[in-house]
């Protein structure tokens, strides 16, 4: 009986290392997800920015100075709105006919 528990407890302290390995496991597995869904949003808000940055430009060089309410609604939208604005730029007349969602 003394050999089955020295048994038992060697297989218990095998079994601990091996749950310590698995947890070492799982924290690695999930700080390398985090790292690589913070790389992609802060890859995807970067484009944003810079999408919103060019069409910044390029409005006030056609436009002149843009009212502070037009500057935050460029720089809030989404990477899709700020690729429609900037090929209505090309064409428009006036900053509405830009921004306007009827166009």
């Amino acid at each position: 009986t003394l050999d089955v528990i020295a048994d038992l407890r060697g297989l218990e302290n095998m079994l601990a290392e091996r749950v310590k390995e698995w947890t070492r496991e799982w924290e690695q597995q999930g700080l390398e997800k985090g790292m690589q869904q913070g790389l992609q949003q802060g890859l995807q808000q970067g484009l944003q920015q810079g999408e919103a940055a060019v069409l910044l430009r390029q409005l006030t060089r056609k436009f002149g100075e843009l009212p502070p309410q037009v500057r935050r609604r460029i720089e809030s939208a989404d990477a899709e709105t700020l690729l429609l604005w900037s090929e209505r730029v090309l064409d428009a007349a006036k900053l509405d006919e830009v921004l306007d969602p009827e166009h």
